[in-house]
Parts: structure tokens; sequence; C-alpha cells
């Protein structure tokens, strides 16, 4: 599979397809250090960021808002002193698509 970072998301709305037991599987490993927590019966992508201070936190959590908002693709971003919490999904469609794993491939490439 090519990097995974450099690929674009599609646009995607309801009733676009969550992503398989079996890409799911193919999908990961790509994204080591994340982890795929199940809220409110949703599965997602999250992955805890350490920095020094809330000073390079603030500035970490501002990237990926810059990014998000140039793949129109926006993560819950948690800023706390010394770390970041983003966390990836698909509103749309209430769970996990492949533009949330390319965006989580992204985020680390910021860093």
């Amino acid at each position: 599979m090519t990097d995974i970072a450099e690929l674009k998301c599609e646009a995607c709305q309801k009733g676009a397809p969550q992503v398989t037991a079996e890409e799911l599987e193919q999908l990961m490993p790509l994204i080591p250090q994340w982890s795929t927590p199940i809220r409110d019966g949703m599965m997602q992508l999250e992955r805890v960021y350490k920095f020094k201070n809330f000073k390079l936190a603030l500035a970490f959590s501002n990237k990926v808002a810059e990014l998000a908002e140039e793949e129109f693709h926006h993560p819950a971003i948690l800023t706390e002193w010394g770390k970041v919490t983003i966390t990836w999904w698909t509103h749309a469609i209430g769970g996990l698509h492949k533009n949330d794993f390319i965006m989580a491939a992204k985020t680390d490439k910021l860093l």
C-alpha cells in the first residue's frame, strides 16, 4: 500500500461505507500508535501526543486545525498542558472511513 499520508480525503456523505474488518486489519499497521476506542457505539481513531509544555501543545493543535481545514475533515482536539489528544471519525457515517486513517497518518507527519 502507498504512503497513506500522501492520499487526499474523498468527499464522504451519509451512507458512505464504513471500513470493513478486513480494511481495519490492513490500515491499523499504517498508524501503529493510534487506538480504536468505541464511544457512543462508534469506533474512532485516537492518539495522545506529548509535549514539553502548553505552548508546544497549542502550536501542534493549531497545525492539526489547519490540516483539518485544508482537507475539510475535522477531528476532536483536546489540548492540555503537555499533551494533545486527537480523535478522528466520520460523523456522517457514525464510524470510521478511510479518510480517518488518511488524516491520522497526516497528523503524525505534523510532528
